[in-house]
C-alpha cells in the first residue's frame, strides 16, 4: 500500500511540465517538484523520503539504491524505460509505470524539422547572415530523394507518415513489420542509395552501437543522420569519426550516449571528456543538437500531464499503473 499522505516526488520537471500537472493534479495527492535529476537535486537538498513514496523522473536520473527500501513505485514520464532496466531488475518489488502514448507526433516532427533543416543547410545559412554569402549554402530538394528509417514502432510510423507525405522515397528496418504500407529491408541490405538515415529505434541489449563503423561504411557519401530515439543506438564518438572523413555531410541528435552525465556537466558549467566531444561534433558546419526536447509541444505536454495524473491515480486506487514496465 501506498502511505496515507500519497506522497510524490517529480524530478526532471521543466516549468511548463510543472504546471500542467499542478493542473490536473488531485487535492488528496501532495507533490513535490524539482528540477533538476536526482543526483543534481541531492548535492544541494537532504531528499529524505517516507515509506511508501513514489517517484517520478524522465530519463536522465539515477536513483540511489539507498532510496529502494522507501519508494513504493517509480513512474517514468517517457515513453522509453531502457534507463529503468538496471534498478528493476535489482528491485522487482516496486512498481514501474511509463507514458507509452503521448508524444509520437510531436518527436516525429522534431526529426523532420531536423532533416529539412539539414537538407538545406540551416545552420550554416544562420552563421553566414551576418555577411549575406551565400557561397556553400546550396541545399537539397526532398522530391525524389531515399530515406532509410530504422525503427518503425508509434514514432516510426509518424515519421513514415510525414517523409511519404513530402515527397521521400522512404524504406524501413525493423524487427518486427507491423505496418503493411512499408516497404522493408534487412539491416545487411545495400544502403548506398539512402540520402538521410533517420533512427527511430527503442533501445534494448541488442542495438547498443547499431550504428557502428560496420554500418558508416556501407552508406552513401554525404548522407545525413538523424537521431530522435536513445543515444548509445549511435555514439557521438562514431558519428564525430563520420563527419570528419566527410561520409556524413550532416548530423542532427536530440539524444545522447551519455546523456545523464553530460545534462548535467552542460547544466553546470562543467568541462569533462563528455562535453569535450560535444563541442567537437558542434563545431561541424552542418550540425543540430538538441537538449532532448523532441516531445516538447504544448499539445504534448498537456497529454503527458495529463497521463502522469491517470497513472499516479491508477496506482492510488487500484494498486497498479495503467501502462506498466514490462
Amino acid at each position: 500500500m501506498l502511505n496515507s499522505n500519497n506522497n510524490i516526488i517529480f524530478f526532471e520537471v521543466f516549468e511548463e511540465e510543472k504546471n500542467a500537472i499542478s493542473k490536473f493534479l488531485p487535492n488528496d495527492i501532495n507533490a513535490t517538484f524539482h528540477q533538476n535529476t536526482i543526483q543534481e537535486t541531492c548535492k544541494f537538498k537532504d531528499i529524505k523520503l517516507e515509506k511508501n513514496t513514489i517517484i517520478s523522473i524522465r530519463t536522465q536520473s539515477i536513483i540511489p539504491e539507498k532510496w529502494s527500501s522507501k519508494i513504493s513505485a517509480i513512474l517514468t514520464r517517457s515513453t522509453g524505460y531502457d534507463h529503468l532496466n538496471s534498478f528493476k531488475n535489482n528491485h522487482k518489488k516496486i512498481l514501474y509505470g511509463y507514458l507509452p502514448n503521448y508524444c509520437a507526433r510531436s518527436v516525429a516532427e522534431h526529426a523532420f524539422l531536423m532533416c529539412l533543416a539539414l537538407m538545406r543547410r540551416l545552420p550554416e545559412q544562420i552563421n553566414k547572415f551576418d555577411t549575406f554569402e551565400r557561397d556553400g549554402l546550396t541545399g537539397f530538394e526532398i522530391s525524389g530523394k531515399n530515406l532509410l528509417l530504422v525503427g518503425i514502432g508509434n514514432i516510426g510510423i509518424e515519421i513514415y507518415k510525414i517523409s511519404k507525405s513530402m515527397g521521400f522515397n522512404v524504406d524501413g528496418i525493423d524487427l518486427v513489420e507491423n505496418f503493411e504500407d512499408v516497404n522493408y529491408i534487412k539491416k545487411d541490405n545495400d544502403i548506398k542509395k539512402y540520402d538521410v538515415i533517420i533512427c527511430a529505434m527503442d533501445l534494448n541489449e541488442s542495438n547498443y552501437s547499431y550504428f557502428n563503423d560496420n554500418f558508416f561504411k556501407r552508406v552513401k557519401k554525404g548522407s545525413l543522420f538523424i537521431n530522435i530515439s536513445r543515444g548509445e543506438i549511435a555514439p557521438v564518438s562514431i558519428l564525430n569519426k563520420y563527419l570528419n572523413n566527410e561520409t556524413l555531410s550532416g548530423v542532427a541528435l536530440d539524444v545522447f550516449d551519455t546523456e545523464s552525465s553530460l545534462a548535467v556537466s552542460l547544466r553546470n558549467r562543467e568541462e569533462d571528456e563528455d562535453t569535450k566531444l560535444i563541442m567537437e561534433i558542434k563545431k561541424h558546419p552542418n550540425v543540430i543538437l538538441t537538449p532532448h526536447n523532441a516531445f516538447n509541444t504544448h499539445e504534448t505536454v498537456l497529454r503527458k500531464a495529463k497521463n502522469t495524473i491517470e497513472q499516479i491515480q491508477s496506482l492510488i486506487e487500484k494498486g497498479k499503473f495503467i501502462w506498466e514496465v514490462p
